[in-house]
Formats: C-alpha cells, structure tokens, sequence
C-alpha cells in the first residue's frame, strides 16, 4: 500500500492513527518532533503526510511548508483539535488536500486517506 508519516506532538495520537492505517496495510512513520519529520521527507519518499495543526516548536502549515520545499508533489491531511474557517483555509492554502477534526473518526480518516491517495500529487 501507502508509506504515511505521521507527525503529532502528541505520543497517544501517532499511536493511534498507526494502528489504524496499518490495519490498512500501509507502512507508517511516526514521528512527535517537527525537525526529525522534515529531515526524513527531505531524505526519503512518502506517499502522503498527516500532520497536526498544533505543534510544539513550529506550527503544522509551516512543517507541511518545509516539506513541500523538499518534495513539491507531497500530499497531505492535516488534523486539528482546533477547528476554526481560517485555520483549514490555510492548510488548504498551503497545499493540504484534506482537513480532520480530532477526536479522529476512524471511518473518516480512512476513507480522507483513500481519497487523498487516489488523487494525483500536486504539481
């Protein structure tokens, strides 16, 4: 299937999307750090990212900036506990196909997951 990284400051949140997605059958990396997340798409290919919004040193819009620096094609989730109209206007600005609410809705994410892969990256 997929490779997915997976970045949230948030140890219990990385965990739980892992298990979901790998019962999908894609390989996910996980990461709780925003520099090791963009070091590895720097260096290595992934087929989509899913980034909180909320992050402890750079917020998730910048993180997703960095990485499409390093791959402009990169697709993305974003995810948010935070939901507001300007925040997903700027992940979708910033080249985010899709947006997640937290709690995340198992159903929803895999289905935003099928849908994202589906799609042709972003030019």
């Amino acid at each position: 299937m997929a490779t997915i990284l997976v970045l949230d400051d948030v140890f219990d949140a990385v965990t739980l999307l892992k298990r979901i997605l790998e019962k999908k059958g894609h390989q996910v990396l996980c990461f709780t750090e925003e520099e090791e997340a963009i070091s590895h798409v720097r260096k290595n290919r992934v087929d989509l990212v899913i980034l909180d919004i909320k992050l402890k040193k750079i917020d998730g819009v910048e993180v997703l900036a960095e990485m499409r620096k390093a791959d402009p094609g990169i697709r993305a989730i974003m995810l948010t506990g935070y939901p507001t109209l300007e925040s997903a206007r700027e992940a979708l600005r910033h080249g985010a196909m899709e947006y997640c609410v937290k709690p995340i809705d198992k159903d929803e994410l895999e289905e935003k997951v099928e849908q994202v892969l589906a799609r042709e990256a972003i030019p």
